[in-house]
């Protein structure tokens, strides 16, 4: 082999864009169907990846689970899987809306027409805008912009994991807002709706008001908001007195329908069935008794009002109560007064709240209440958990609104207990993860909402017919045939219709509202794998075999996309899940935007480069939390000096030829191999395991045994041609160098390609994964000797000599057996310690008990 390609002085720096181009022309991590084909299903490793949202830039928590994935990625390939690892583009839904209206300063208007020579007033940050300040747009030309945005972000996006080394097959990639994503999205639903999964229904809905558009279950979060409880006096309707309610939703009292109680609370028993009527508005309500009212909260007895919460909406329906609801889609009091509220007084006092906003119809209410003696006292603020959307800025209201919705389990008892055996059936890394997935799934309390009053997303493929009114009939939903999709309703017109009959009575009217995004990403594994595309593709790697994502969203995409699979295939849609943990700043606190404390990941990987961070990764298992210091990142320097270390050892070793016929002779060689089987089992296990962080323990410590105990021990023999165990040193160092980059190279992905690329053709990581060499040797040599030359090495120091420094004899004192195994490997230990003589004395530990320098030349 000749060294003239081998630089001087390795250095990590240029080689991720010498290697990542030179991947992408050998086309190294391209799915071979034909290959796939001829192995079948079981030579086939698939991966359904998460697809990023392209709304923003990536974050450090990016790089940290998107390497755990490449690491299993590239040691299946290494074992000789064809490996589809697919990358998607989560570009729709309401954070890419948001987005687009700071970048470009604008909102979306669905009364105004398409402009086709339109300009955005900004392309930078316009964050700063008020909303009424954003310039209003035509839906058309909002789409446009947010498609000409995401493919900006996809692009960077791209670049910046082709930089991480992500090993994605970039042939197969897709965009959740593609005319085939859908599609795809489109005809699962329509099969949704042709099993009775998929229904609509008038119900009270969580509701974003800034956002505009319903929120589901999976998308809430509890934050702490402050409060006062309000004390206030309803009226018994016999005139016997008053009850007193505490609530910190005063400006709901016209919506009202009844007081509960809990029916074990002995104050209020005897009012159970009985009425009161309602300060200000003069209403008669019923007092009911359910288990959900808490004896201890307030004065232990609670208005219901359509609606203030969660709760009201669980009493509303089961206590069959009626809807009242007051505020609209903009969170604001509704001009039109209940039509309970009868009196001149009652109608007036609302007319005071009408058009109002949620924080001045309360302030408003309590003036009135003031003024009319029945608010009784108002506590001391306090703070309570209240739902928000969770990327919302103010506190979701609830009004009552038409959606569409997927039957998720919540009531079907047979469905539930499907998908907790579907999880069951899984594997999980960790496994505790899957108890995360059934308290979601047994603790849901309603369908799965799917529709969403937005603009970029996919459309729901639905019209209906109006009757002679012109009113939509609800109970006729047209749908359309499969073999027309993708549609848009509200520009497509249904078959046996005109479009002058769109929006007249007797014809057609179209659905606008969009899926959640939720609903196209819970088919990640089919928009990737062909499903109802490319039926071969959706055979060779359906179901996945892993899907990876964090443990934030095991209640969104991975319920949802379980969810689908059961209801489709009956199946789970994975054999594997594996669920990182968070990134935490140096405080232990998650990192997040809200928060201020992400970490970009491209000075990260600029200043340390790529396999420096890849090691910090690869370091922690999945489930677990990392903390990353962006000013101190210990870590990514430990895995820079190991890529280096890797490439100054792989140039050192490839100094020593290997001669023709070279054969292990030497004890010391075969016992360094044999170690390094045990480690090709370890690693091996573990990566079969899920354990990437477990396989890069025991290949990096042995590694550094190597370069720092074996390398200086047998150079000295391995330089000596004329030394009888030189072919064994150099034939020992060479499949050691070759085991050790195969071992690396799922982690350090660069710098085992550049070494491997000195001595070997092909990529090291389409190299086969190695196999234990079966060379039979004592594992213990190598560490008696590695002690011994630690203590030879002491004792030079302690002499205040030089490790070059000659000695002219030394002895080795320990047990009996340590001192028997050390002879083995006595020509190297004299050799790297400069040493004439050697003695041995029988002793508890293995020590040097003496030391003689040799004399110094004057």
């Amino acid at each position: 082999m000749s060294n003239a390609h081998i630089p001087d002085k390795p250095a990590l720096e240029g080689l991720e864009q010498k290697w990542d181009a030179a991947w992408a022309s050998q086309g190294t991590y391209l799915f071979d169907r034909d290959a796939a084909k001829a192995k079948g299903r079981a030579g086939v490793f698939s991966v359904d990846t998460p697809p990023p949202t392209a709304s923003g830039s990536l974050h450090i928590g990016h790089v940290f689970s998107y390497t755990h994935t490449d690491v299993k990625a590239r040691f299946e390939r290494m074992r000789g899987k064809t490996v589809f690892y697919p990358m998607g583009w989560d570009d729709n839904g309401l954070p890419t809306e948001r987005r687009v209206q700071n970048y470009y300063g604008v909102r979306c208007d669905t009364s105004l027409t398409y402009d086709p020579d339109f300009t955005p007033p900004f392309r930078g940050d316009a964050k700063s805008l008020k909303p009424a300040d954003q310039v209003p747009i035509s839906r058309r030309n909002f789409i446009e912009l947010c498609e000409e945005l995401t493919l900006e972000d996809e692009k960077t996006f791209e670049s910046l994991f082709r930089q991480l080394a992500l090993s994605v097959d970039w042939t197969q990639t897709y965009r959740t807002i593609s005319d085939d994503t859908i599609r795809i999205s489109q005809l699962a639903f329509l099969r949704n709706i042709e099993r009775g999964e998929a229904y609509q229904s008038l119900a009270p809905t969580l509701w974003d008001i800034d956002f505009r558009s319903a929120i589901a279950q999976a998308e809430l979060e509890d934050r702490d908001q402050q409060a006062s409880y309000h004390r206030i006096a309803f009226h018994k309707s016999d005139g016997s007195g008053d009850i007193h309610i505490e609530t910190t939703r005063p400006e709901l009292l016209p919506a009202c329908v009844a007081l509960v109680a809990n029916p074990d609370d002995e104050r209020y028993r005897p009012y159970f069935g009985q009425t009161v009527r309602t300060p200000i508005f003069d209403v008669e309500v019923p007092i009911l008794a359910h288990p959900l009212a808490q004896q201890d909260k307030g004065s232990g007895i609670a208005m219901i009002c359509t609606f203030g919460d969660v709760t009201d909406i669980i009493w509303w329906r089961e206590l069959d109560l009626p809807n009242r609801t007051i505020l609209g889609p903009d969170g604001r009091v509704l001009a039109d007064a209940p039509d309970v509220l009868v009196t001149d007084a009652a109608r007036a006092a609302y007319a005071e709240l009408a058009g109002k906003t949620v924080f001045s119809a309360k302030k408003r209410m309590v003036e009135l209440l003031q003024e009319s003696g029945e608010l009784l006292e108002v506590s001391k603020p306090f703070t309570h958990p209240v739902k928000f959307y969770e990327k919302g800025d103010r506190p979701l209201e609830i009004v009552s609104t038409r959606q569409w919705y997927l039957r998720n389990g919540a009531r079907d008892a047979a469905l539930r207990e499907k998908l907790i055996a579907l999880g069951a059936g899984m594997d999980w890394h960790p496994d505790f993860m899957r108890v995360r997935y059934e308290n979601w799934t047994n603790g849901l309390t309603g369908d799965w909402l799917v529709s969403r009053q937005r603009f970029f997303g996919v459309p729901i493929p639905v019209w209906y017919g109006l009757d002679e009114n012109g009113e939509r009939d609800y109970d006729r939903v047209i749908v359309p045939d499969a073999a027309t999709l993708p549609i848009d309703p509200t520009t497509d017109t249904p078959a046996g219709f005109t479009e002058d009959q769109r929006g007249v009575p007797g014809g057609f009217d179209a659905e606008r509202d969009i899926f959640d995004t939720w609903a196209t990403s819970s088919l990640t594994p089919q928009l990737a794998g062909g499903w109802e595309r490319d039926p071969e593709l959706w055979g060779l790697v359906a179901p996945f075999d892993v899907r990876p994502q964090g443990q934030d969203i095991i209640r969104t995409w991975l319920f949802s996309t379980m969810l689908r699979s059961a209801l489709e295939d009956d199946r789970a849609p994975w054999a594997h899940a594996a669920i990182s943990g968070f990134i935490v700043d140096p405080d232990r606190k998650k990192m997040s935007k809200s928060k201020g404390n992400v970490v970009t990941p491209a000075d990260i990987l600029d200043q340390h480069g790529t396999d420096a961070v890849r090691y910090w990764a690869a370091s922690s298992r999945l489930g677990a939390d990392a903390a990353f210091d962006p000013q101190n990142p210990t870590q990514v320097k430990i895995g820079r000096r190991l890529a280096i270390k890797v490439l100054n050892a792989a140039k050192f070793v490839l100094s020593f030829p290997v001669p023709e016929g070279a054969r292990i002779t030497h004890a010391l060689d075969a016992a360094m191999l044999a170690s390094l089987d045990r480690v090709v089992r370890d690693a091996t296990a573990a990566f079969e395991a899920f354990d990437h962080a477990r396989a890069l323990e025991v290949t990096e410590a042995f590694f550094w045994t190597f370069c720092d105990d074996y390398l200086e021990l047998v150079k000295e023999r391995a330089y000596n041609q004329t030394d009888a165990g030189q072919a064994s040193a150099a034939l020992a160092l060479r499949l050691a160098l070759s085991t050790l980059l195969r071992l690396l190279a799922p982690v350090l992905a660069f710098a085992a390609e550049e070494s491997w690329s000195w001595f070997e053709e092909g990529s090291v990581h389409t190299a086969a994964w190695p196999e234990p060499l079966g060379i039979e040797g004592d594992p213990a040599l190598l560490k008696t000797v590695g002690e011994a030359l630690i203590g030879i090495r002491r004792a030079k120091t302690e002499a205040k000599a030089s490790q070059k420094t000659p000695v002219a004899s030394i002895v080795l004192a320990g047990p009996a057996a340590e001192l028997e195994t050390l002879r083995a490997a006595e020509g190297d230990l004299k050799a790297v310690g400069r040493i004439a003589e050697v003695s041995y004395s029988v002793a508890d530990e293995l020590t040097v008990s003496e030391i003689v320098l040799a004399p110094q030349e004057a």
